[in-house]
């Protein structure tokens, strides 16, 4: 099993900026890729940004979203860094962990922007 804990949200103005973070924990081992999706209300979940044997971003973060990722102990952080938000950005964010058939997923944070 992998745990997944988002944190980093919450009310940013528009062209604001926000920084995500998804600590991983347990069976760490083997965890193939990595990526943050987000949901909005009445919307599917839509990958943002992807990180395994190559970064992938979606069209619409690409040049505004950085994701990254570091190493400290048993842990794996996952960053999603955030700029120029849009009132359109603001949705539920989730870290999302792949191993092989399996994926793990977090219990997301949110994300508004509004002025």
């Amino acid at each position: 099993q992998v745990q997944l804990k988002e944190s980093g949200g919450g009310l940013v103005e528009p062209g604001g900026s926000l920084r995500l973070s998804c600590v991983a924990s347990g069976n760490i081992d083997s965890i193939t890729a990595m990526a943050w999706y987000r949901q909005a209300p009445g919307k599917p979940r839509d990958v943002v940004a992807y990180t395994g044997n190559r970064i992938e971003y979606a069209d619409f973060v690409k040049g505004r979203f950085t994701i990254s990722k570091d190493y400290a102990q048993n842990l794996v952080y996952l960053h999603l860094q955030m700029n120029s938000l849009q009132p359109e950005d603001t949705a539920a964010y989730y870290c999302a962990a792949f191993k092989k058939a399996l994926d793990y997923w977090g219990q997301g944070t949110q994300v508004t922007v509004s002025s």
